[in-house]
Protein backbone atom coordinates (compact mmCIF):
# COMPACT_ATOMS: atom_id res chain seq x y z
CA UNK A 1 0.00 0.00 0.00
CA UNK A 2 1.31 3.24 -1.30
CA UNK A 3 1.76 6.19 1.27
CA UNK A 4 -0.60 8.07 -0.25
CA UNK A 5 -3.81 5.37 0.43
CA UNK A 6 -2.27 4.92 4.04
CA UNK A 7 -4.37 7.04 7.09
CA UNK A 8 -2.19 9.24 8.99
CA UNK A 9 -0.81 8.75 12.61
CA UNK A 10 -3.93 10.63 14.00
CA UNK A 11 -6.53 8.62 11.41
CA UNK A 12 -5.05 5.36 12.43
CA UNK A 13 -5.08 6.05 16.28
CA UNK A 14 -9.34 7.10 15.44
CA UNK A 15 -9.58 4.28 13.92
CA UNK A 16 -8.50 1.70 16.25
CA UNK A 17 -10.51 3.51 18.82
CA UNK A 18 -13.74 3.35 17.11
CA UNK A 19 -12.95 -0.23 15.67
CA UNK A 20 -13.39 -1.45 19.22
CA UNK A 21 -16.54 -2.60 21.07
CA UNK A 22 -17.16 -2.15 24.48
CA UNK A 23 -15.96 -6.15 26.01
CA UNK A 24 -17.82 -7.83 28.55
CA UNK A 25 -19.25 -6.08 32.42
CA UNK A 26 -17.69 -7.89 35.34
CA UNK A 27 -18.19 -6.92 39.07
CA UNK A 28 -14.40 -6.63 41.10
CA UNK A 29 -14.56 -6.07 44.66
CA UNK A 30 -13.31 -2.28 45.88
CA UNK A 31 -9.71 -3.08 46.19
CA UNK A 32 -8.81 -4.35 43.20
CA UNK A 33 -11.17 -1.74 41.35
CA UNK A 34 -8.99 1.59 41.18
CA UNK A 35 -7.39 1.85 37.48
CA UNK A 36 -10.55 0.32 35.80
CA UNK A 37 -13.01 1.88 33.62
CA UNK A 38 -16.61 2.08 35.30
CA UNK A 39 -19.22 0.17 33.23
CA UNK A 40 -22.53 1.13 35.34
CA UNK A 41 -23.47 4.13 37.06
CA UNK A 42 -22.39 4.07 40.91
CA UNK A 43 -25.29 5.50 42.83
CA UNK A 44 -25.41 5.86 46.75
CA UNK A 45 -27.18 2.97 48.36
CA UNK A 46 -28.11 5.40 51.68
CA UNK A 47 -28.00 8.66 52.21
CA UNK A 48 -24.50 10.46 52.61
CA UNK A 49 -23.73 10.26 55.36
CA UNK A 50 -26.91 7.70 56.65
CA UNK A 51 -27.20 9.70 59.80
CA UNK A 52 -26.81 12.92 61.76
CA UNK A 53 -23.58 13.24 63.74
CA UNK A 54 -21.15 15.63 65.36
CA UNK A 55 -18.42 17.42 63.39
CA UNK A 56 -16.54 18.07 66.23
CA UNK A 57 -15.85 16.79 69.91
CA UNK A 58 -17.91 18.72 72.08
CA UNK A 59 -21.54 19.21 73.55
CA UNK A 60 -24.46 18.57 71.85
CA UNK A 61 -26.99 21.55 73.26
CA UNK A 62 -30.53 22.53 72.64
CA UNK A 63 -32.05 25.87 72.98
CA UNK A 64 -29.93 28.45 74.55
CA UNK A 65 -27.55 28.34 77.51
CA UNK A 66 -27.03 27.89 80.13
CA UNK A 67 -27.18 23.94 79.14
CA UNK A 68 -28.00 21.38 82.12
CA UNK A 69 -25.63 18.12 81.46
CA UNK A 70 -27.92 15.28 81.16
CA UNK A 71 -27.63 11.66 79.35
CA UNK A 72 -30.98 11.09 78.26
CA UNK A 73 -32.22 9.66 74.83
CA UNK A 74 -33.15 12.72 73.97
CA UNK A 75 -32.47 16.21 74.89
CA UNK A 76 -35.28 19.35 75.48
CA UNK A 77 -34.44 23.00 75.77
CA UNK A 78 -31.87 23.62 77.86
CA UNK A 79 -30.24 20.56 77.81
CA UNK A 80 -27.31 19.33 76.18
CA UNK A 81 -24.66 16.30 76.54
CA UNK A 82 -21.04 15.24 75.75
CA UNK A 83 -20.53 14.07 72.02
CA UNK A 84 -17.43 13.27 70.18
CA UNK A 85 -16.40 13.71 66.46
CA UNK A 86 -18.58 11.39 64.39
CA UNK A 87 -21.11 10.08 67.29
CA UNK A 88 -24.95 10.03 66.35
CA UNK A 89 -26.99 13.26 67.91
CA UNK A 90 -29.40 12.79 70.05
CA UNK A 91 -33.33 13.26 69.32
CA UNK A 92 -33.70 17.38 69.72
CA UNK A 93 -30.02 18.56 69.65
CA UNK A 94 -29.90 21.11 67.53
CA UNK A 95 -26.18 22.39 67.75
CA UNK A 96 -22.22 21.37 68.97
CA UNK A 97 -20.72 23.86 71.14
CA UNK A 98 -16.79 22.52 70.84
CA UNK A 99 -14.94 21.60 74.37
CA UNK A 100 -12.37 24.58 73.63
CA UNK A 101 -15.19 27.07 74.04
CA UNK A 102 -17.16 24.74 76.61
CA UNK A 103 -17.45 26.20 80.68
CA UNK A 104 -18.52 23.53 82.93
CA UNK A 105 -19.46 24.22 86.25
CA UNK A 106 -21.61 22.78 89.01
CA UNK A 107 -24.48 24.20 91.03
CA UNK A 108 -26.13 21.94 94.08
CA UNK A 109 -24.71 18.86 92.39
CA UNK A 110 -25.97 19.60 88.91
CA UNK A 111 -23.49 20.68 85.72
CA UNK A 112 -23.88 23.07 84.00
CA UNK A 113 -21.99 24.53 80.95
CA UNK A 114 -21.75 27.56 79.24
CA UNK A 115 -19.70 29.10 76.22
CA UNK A 116 -16.19 30.58 77.01
CA UNK A 117 -15.19 34.10 76.63
CA UNK A 118 -13.23 32.90 73.31
CA UNK A 119 -16.66 31.76 71.88
CA UNK A 120 -19.07 33.94 70.06
CA UNK A 121 -22.07 35.39 71.50
CA UNK A 122 -24.20 33.43 68.92
CA UNK A 123 -21.90 29.68 69.35
CA UNK A 124 -23.44 27.63 68.60
CA UNK A 125 -25.71 28.36 65.85
CA UNK A 126 -28.46 26.42 65.27
CA UNK A 127 -26.97 23.24 62.68
CA UNK A 128 -23.34 24.54 63.79
CA UNK A 129 -20.63 21.53 63.63
CA UNK A 130 -23.46 18.86 62.68
CA UNK A 131 -23.24 16.63 59.55
CA UNK A 132 -26.89 16.38 58.38
CA UNK A 133 -28.24 12.73 56.97
CA UNK A 134 -27.42 13.60 53.21
CA UNK A 135 -25.89 16.24 53.22
CA UNK A 136 -23.03 15.00 50.76
CA UNK A 137 -25.54 12.94 48.99
CA UNK A 138 -29.53 11.35 48.59
CA UNK A 139 -29.72 7.43 48.60
CA UNK A 140 -30.27 7.04 44.57
CA UNK A 141 -28.28 9.47 43.12
CA UNK A 142 -25.72 8.88 40.54
CA UNK A 143 -22.30 9.33 42.34
CA UNK A 144 -19.99 8.33 39.87
CA UNK A 145 -20.77 8.12 36.02
CA UNK A 146 -20.00 4.99 34.14
CA UNK A 147 -16.94 5.78 31.37
CA UNK A 148 -15.08 7.32 34.60
CA UNK A 149 -11.60 5.24 35.14
CA UNK A 150 -11.85 5.14 38.68
CA UNK A 151 -9.14 6.46 41.16
CA UNK A 152 -8.75 5.98 44.67
CA UNK A 153 -10.77 8.43 45.78
CA UNK A 154 -13.63 6.76 43.69
CA UNK A 155 -13.08 3.71 44.78
CA UNK A 156 -13.33 5.33 48.89
CA UNK A 157 -16.65 7.15 47.73
CA UNK A 158 -18.31 3.71 46.43
CA UNK A 159 -17.25 2.08 49.54
CA UNK A 160 -19.00 5.40 51.38
CA UNK A 161 -22.13 4.71 49.68
CA UNK A 162 -22.64 1.11 50.53
CA UNK A 163 -21.13 -1.17 47.54
CA UNK A 164 -18.61 -3.93 48.45
CA UNK A 165 -17.64 -4.02 44.36
CA UNK A 166 -18.28 -2.22 41.43
CA UNK A 167 -18.83 -3.03 37.58
CA UNK A 168 -16.24 -2.90 35.54
CA UNK A 169 -15.52 -3.87 32.11
CA UNK A 170 -12.87 -6.62 31.78
CA UNK A 171 -9.83 -6.31 30.12
CA UNK A 172 -9.28 -7.43 26.90
CA UNK A 173 -7.24 -10.50 26.94
CA UNK A 174 -3.98 -10.93 24.68
CA UNK A 175 -1.78 -13.08 22.86
CA UNK A 176 1.67 -12.53 22.33
CA UNK A 177 2.81 -13.74 19.05
CA UNK A 178 6.69 -12.87 18.78
CA UNK A 179 7.81 -13.93 15.25
CA UNK A 180 11.75 -14.20 13.63
CA UNK A 181 13.83 -17.23 12.80
CA UNK A 182 17.00 -14.66 14.38
CA UNK A 183 15.37 -13.98 17.36
CA UNK A 184 17.04 -15.65 20.98
CA UNK A 185 15.50 -15.44 24.38
CA UNK A 186 18.49 -15.09 26.47
CA UNK A 187 22.39 -14.22 26.64
CA UNK A 188 24.40 -12.39 24.56
CA UNK A 189 23.16 -13.43 21.06
CA UNK A 190 25.68 -14.68 18.32
CA UNK A 191 26.73 -12.53 14.86
CA UNK A 192 23.29 -12.90 12.58
CA UNK A 193 20.86 -13.10 15.67
CA UNK A 194 19.13 -10.92 18.20
CA UNK A 195 18.04 -10.87 21.23
CA UNK A 196 14.22 -10.64 22.47
CA UNK A 197 13.51 -7.37 23.67
CA UNK A 198 9.41 -7.37 23.68
CA UNK A 199 9.01 -10.71 25.72
CA UNK A 200 10.40 -8.95 29.11
CA UNK A 201 8.52 -6.10 28.42
CA UNK A 202 5.11 -6.44 26.40
CA UNK A 203 3.30 -8.25 29.03
CA UNK A 204 3.77 -5.18 31.74
CA UNK A 205 3.17 -2.59 28.75
CA UNK A 206 -0.03 -4.25 27.72
CA UNK A 207 -1.29 -4.19 31.41
CA UNK A 208 -0.49 -0.21 31.86
CA UNK A 209 -2.55 -0.32 28.64
CA UNK A 210 -6.14 -2.13 30.24
CA UNK A 211 -5.18 -5.50 28.68
CA UNK A 212 -3.59 -8.75 30.26
CA UNK A 213 -1.66 -10.73 28.22
CA UNK A 214 -2.65 -14.75 28.79
CA UNK A 215 -0.15 -16.18 26.70
CA UNK A 216 3.28 -15.89 24.55
CA UNK A 217 4.19 -17.99 21.54
CA UNK A 218 7.63 -17.64 20.09
CA UNK A 219 7.41 -18.31 16.48
CA UNK A 220 9.51 -19.53 13.24
CA UNK A 221 9.11 -17.83 10.33
CA UNK A 222 6.83 -20.29 8.43
CA UNK A 223 3.14 -19.10 6.90
CA UNK A 224 1.83 -22.31 8.26
CA UNK A 225 3.28 -21.53 12.20
CA UNK A 226 1.47 -18.22 11.90
CA UNK A 227 -1.70 -19.05 10.55
CA UNK A 228 -2.23 -21.83 13.09
CA UNK A 229 -0.90 -19.14 15.87
CA UNK A 230 -4.17 -17.05 14.55
CA UNK A 231 -6.35 -19.42 13.87
CA UNK A 232 -5.89 -21.51 17.71
CA UNK A 233 -7.73 -19.80 20.96
CA UNK A 234 -7.08 -22.15 23.86
CA UNK A 235 -6.80 -19.17 25.59
CA UNK A 236 -9.76 -17.59 24.84
CA UNK A 237 -8.30 -14.05 24.16
CA UNK A 238 -9.93 -11.23 22.07
CA UNK A 239 -6.61 -9.94 20.87
CA UNK A 240 -3.62 -11.02 19.32
CA UNK A 241 -0.66 -8.85 19.31
CA UNK A 242 2.23 -9.82 16.69
CA UNK A 243 5.92 -8.67 16.76
CA UNK A 244 7.68 -8.73 13.32
CA UNK A 245 6.94 -10.14 9.69
CA UNK A 246 4.62 -7.00 8.81
CA UNK A 247 7.15 -6.13 5.90
CA UNK A 248 6.92 -7.97 2.23
CA UNK A 249 9.95 -10.17 2.02
CA UNK A 250 9.88 -13.71 1.75
CA UNK A 251 10.19 -14.50 5.63
CA UNK A 252 7.31 -11.66 6.60
CA UNK A 253 4.13 -13.85 6.67
CA UNK A 254 1.74 -11.95 8.44
CA UNK A 255 -0.65 -10.32 5.60
CA UNK A 256 -0.62 -13.94 3.72
CA UNK A 257 -1.74 -15.36 6.58
CA UNK A 258 -4.33 -12.73 7.33
CA UNK A 259 -5.70 -13.09 3.98
CA UNK A 260 -6.19 -16.96 3.87
CA UNK A 261 -7.99 -16.83 6.82
CA UNK A 262 -10.68 -14.07 5.80
CA UNK A 263 -9.60 -11.31 7.54
CA UNK A 264 -10.29 -7.68 7.23
CA UNK A 265 -7.61 -5.82 7.13
CA UNK A 266 -8.89 -2.21 9.15
CA UNK A 267 -5.06 -0.33 8.75
CA UNK A 268 -2.79 -1.85 6.29
CA UNK A 269 0.18 0.25 6.96
CA UNK A 270 0.07 3.81 8.75
CA UNK A 271 1.74 7.23 7.36
CA UNK A 272 4.85 7.01 9.90
CA UNK A 273 8.36 7.23 10.89
CA UNK A 274 8.97 4.46 12.79
CA UNK A 275 6.58 2.01 12.40
CA UNK A 276 5.14 2.45 9.13
CA UNK A 277 4.20 -0.84 7.90
CA UNK A 278 1.75 -1.58 11.18
CA UNK A 279 -1.75 -3.52 10.76
CA UNK A 280 -4.80 -4.07 12.62
CA UNK A 281 -7.06 -6.58 11.57
CA UNK A 282 -10.24 -8.21 12.54
CA UNK A 283 -10.25 -12.13 12.37
CA UNK A 284 -13.69 -13.23 10.62
CA UNK A 285 -14.70 -14.76 14.48
CA UNK A 286 -14.17 -10.86 16.05
CA UNK A 287 -10.73 -11.24 17.34
CA UNK A 288 -8.45 -8.63 16.26
CA UNK A 289 -4.87 -8.54 15.34
CA UNK A 290 -2.30 -5.60 15.95
CA UNK A 291 0.36 -6.09 13.89
CA UNK A 292 3.85 -4.54 15.30
CA UNK A 293 6.87 -4.62 13.12
CA UNK A 294 10.09 -6.36 14.37
CA UNK A 295 11.88 -3.39 15.47
CA UNK A 296 11.58 -2.65 19.21
CA UNK A 297 11.50 1.32 19.27
CA UNK A 298 8.95 0.98 15.90
CA UNK A 299 6.98 -1.62 17.37
CA UNK A 300 6.40 -0.11 20.87
CA UNK A 301 5.34 3.33 19.31
CA UNK A 302 2.92 1.80 16.73
CA UNK A 303 1.37 -0.13 20.35
CA UNK A 304 1.34 3.16 21.56
CA UNK A 305 -0.60 4.58 18.16
CA UNK A 306 -2.65 1.56 17.65
CA UNK A 307 -2.65 -0.82 20.71
CA UNK A 308 -3.30 2.00 23.12
CA UNK A 309 -6.25 3.24 21.62
CA UNK A 310 -8.26 -0.57 20.49
CA UNK A 311 -7.53 -1.45 24.22
CA UNK A 312 -9.09 1.92 25.60
CA UNK A 313 -12.34 1.38 23.31
CA UNK A 314 -12.51 -2.51 24.40
CA UNK A 315 -12.70 -1.61 28.03
CA UNK A 316 -14.86 1.66 27.72
CA UNK A 317 -12.14 4.37 28.45
CA UNK A 318 -11.57 7.42 26.62
CA UNK A 319 -10.28 7.75 23.64
CA UNK A 320 -6.13 8.72 24.32
CA UNK A 321 -5.59 12.30 23.31
CA UNK A 322 -2.00 14.61 22.61
CA UNK A 323 -1.04 17.55 24.83
CA UNK A 324 0.79 20.53 22.94
CA UNK A 325 4.31 21.04 23.85
CA UNK A 326 6.67 23.34 23.02
CA UNK A 327 10.00 21.98 21.28
CA UNK A 328 13.10 23.17 22.21
CA UNK A 329 15.42 21.87 19.20
CA UNK A 330 14.20 21.89 15.61
CA UNK A 331 12.83 18.45 14.21
CA UNK A 332 13.20 18.41 10.93
CA UNK A 333 10.09 16.52 8.85
CA UNK A 334 9.40 14.28 6.04
CA UNK A 335 6.74 14.62 3.09
CA UNK A 336 3.46 12.68 3.58
CA UNK A 337 4.68 11.30 7.52
CA UNK A 338 4.18 11.86 10.68
CA UNK A 339 7.71 11.43 12.48
CA UNK A 340 7.58 10.07 16.34
CA UNK A 341 10.31 11.15 17.99
CA UNK A 342 11.00 10.05 21.49
CA UNK A 343 11.93 13.03 23.60
CA UNK A 344 12.58 14.23 27.33
CA UNK A 345 11.28 17.20 28.90
CA UNK A 346 13.89 19.82 30.14
CA UNK A 347 12.73 23.23 31.33
CA UNK A 348 9.48 23.10 30.07
CA UNK A 349 10.56 22.25 26.49
CA UNK A 350 10.59 19.21 24.43
CA UNK A 351 14.19 18.32 23.65
CA UNK A 352 14.49 15.29 20.79
CA UNK A 353 16.66 12.78 21.79
CA UNK A 354 19.76 11.15 20.57
CA UNK A 355 19.64 7.68 19.23
CA UNK A 356 16.43 6.61 18.00
CA UNK A 357 16.83 4.44 15.27
CA UNK A 358 13.62 1.97 14.66
CA UNK A 359 15.88 -0.99 15.84
CA UNK A 360 17.39 1.36 18.73
CA UNK A 361 15.91 1.39 22.12
CA UNK A 362 18.59 4.01 23.90
CA UNK A 363 17.15 6.92 23.08
CA UNK A 364 13.76 5.48 24.10
CA UNK A 365 14.84 4.85 27.42
CA UNK A 366 16.53 8.29 28.01
CA UNK A 367 12.79 9.79 27.38
CA UNK A 368 9.25 10.56 29.04
CA UNK A 369 7.20 11.55 25.91
CA UNK A 370 6.89 11.53 22.18
CA UNK A 371 7.05 14.56 20.03
CA UNK A 372 4.90 14.07 16.99
CA UNK A 373 5.85 15.62 14.23
CA UNK A 374 4.03 16.86 11.15
CA UNK A 375 5.19 16.82 7.52
CA UNK A 376 6.58 20.46 7.37
CA UNK A 377 8.61 19.58 10.47
CA UNK A 378 8.68 21.80 13.90
CA UNK A 379 10.89 24.37 14.55
CA UNK A 380 12.56 25.26 17.82
CA UNK A 381 10.45 27.08 20.05
CA UNK A 382 6.95 25.88 18.05
CA UNK A 383 4.65 24.28 19.26
CA UNK A 384 3.55 20.47 18.85
CA UNK A 385 1.57 17.67 19.64
CA UNK A 386 3.24 14.94 21.91
CA UNK A 387 2.23 12.17 23.93
CA UNK A 388 3.54 10.82 27.71
CA UNK A 389 5.11 7.81 27.20
CA UNK A 390 3.33 4.96 29.92
CA UNK A 391 6.19 5.03 32.69
CA UNK A 392 7.16 9.03 31.42
CA UNK A 393 7.12 11.88 33.96
CA UNK A 394 7.95 15.14 33.84
CA UNK A 395 11.54 16.39 35.06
Amino acid sequence: MSDATRPSWLDARRISYDAAGVGVVEFVELGAASGRPLARDVIALCDLPHYASSAMDGWAVCGPPPWRVVDAPALAPGECRVIVTGAVLAPGARAVLRSEHANVSSQGGVEFVTTTADARPDEPRDGEHLRAAGKEANAGEVLIEAGTTLNLAHVALAASAGHDSVAVTARPRVRLVLTGDEVVQSGIPAVGRVRDSFGPVLPSLIAGLGGVVLDTIHLADSLPAMIESLSSDPAGHEVIVTTGSTGSSSADHLRRALSDLGATLLIDGIRMRPGAPSLLARLADGRFVVGLPGNPLAAILALLTIGEPLLAGMTGAPAPLTDRVTVGAAVEGRASTSLLVPCRLIDGLAIPTALTGSAMMRGLADSVGVIVCPPEGVAAGADADAFLLPWGAPR
